[in-house]
């Protein structure tokens, strides 16, 4: 019997879920990569928003995927082994203030963008690592994971500065000016044709650049730097080793680092 400070009970359904969510049998890989092709729509459809908005089809859409989510994070809850465990996932609170987003459209749409963050959910599951394996990407794990973190910060800023300065335009003009803005400002080049007015405008544009730039600079790290796994050497504790590493190269201690082949 399950202890009562788990939060959640063991059972055969709470068992399967695990198994389907974290798994890699067969099964669990079709279960996974089926959610990772239902996120990736769910992706476009949020990227897509400002061009819907104004359809009919827009609202029924969005209850879709709300109901959708919410299904999910039960069934994540009833996977993981504690309450405190999955409310302790960002992800979890993540995909709790997009389903309010979806849920109430008109009072937080100005939080709309925070819907972008779901791509950090693709790449969180364990499908992702075996289809880049597959792809003979795995030693660029690391690059494609910091290209995410870029992607995701130039749409989340891009959402943003849409919602908060360009959402009485035209929504495709304001959305490109928006992205226009946000790329520009990541990457220093600062044209100056379109600015945010105001000192909110300006702090916001402020921050764009101090973490846009800390983010290409994490990806051109990762470009360089050799294949690296993460395995904590039991004597020392340094996490990276080269992937055929014997002895650990801080202390000397005998690694046993395991093949990750799936």
């Amino acid at each position: 019997m399950a202890s009562e400070t788990d939060g959640t009970s063991s059972t055969p359904l709470r068992q399967r879920l695990a198994r389907l969510y974290y798994g890699r049998d067969t099964a669990a890989i079709r279960f996974q990569f089926a959610l990772m092709v239902i996120d990736m729509a769910i992706i476009a459809f949020f990227l897509a928003g400002p061009y819907l908005r104004d359809r009919p089809s827009y609202l029924i859409l969005d209850y879709a995927i709300a109901a959708w989510i919410a299904v999910e994070i039960s069934a994540q809850w009833a996977a993981s082994r504690t309450t405190r465990g999955f409310l302790m996932r960002p992800m979890t609170w993540v995909d709790l203030f997009v389903l309010g987003t979806l849920l109430f459209p008109q009072w937080l749409f100005n939080f709309a963008f925070l819907r972008v963050a779901r791509i950090w959910a693709v790449a969180q599951r364990p499908v992702f690592k075996l289809m880049l394996k597959r792809l003979g990407l795995k030693e660029q794990t690391d690059v494609v994971t910091a290209f995410i973190n870029l992607f995701v910060f130039l749409f989340l800023v891009t959402g943003f500065v849409y919602s908060f300065f360009f959402y009485r335009e035209d929504a495709g003009t304001g959305f490109i000016d928006a992205l226009y803005f946000t790329v520009a400002t990541v990457t220093t080049t600062g044209f100056g044709d379109i600015t945010l007015p105001g000192t909110f405008g300006k702090l916001t544009s402020i921050v764009t650049m101090i973490i846009g730039i800390s983010l290409f600079v994490r990806l051109a790290q990762a470009i360089v730097r050799p294949y690296k796994v993460t395995f904590p050497c039991p004597e020392c504790g340094l996490q990276r080793h080269d992937a055929d590493a014997v002895h650990c190269k801080a202390c000397g201690h005998v690694l046993n680092i395991p093949d990750d082949g799936l």
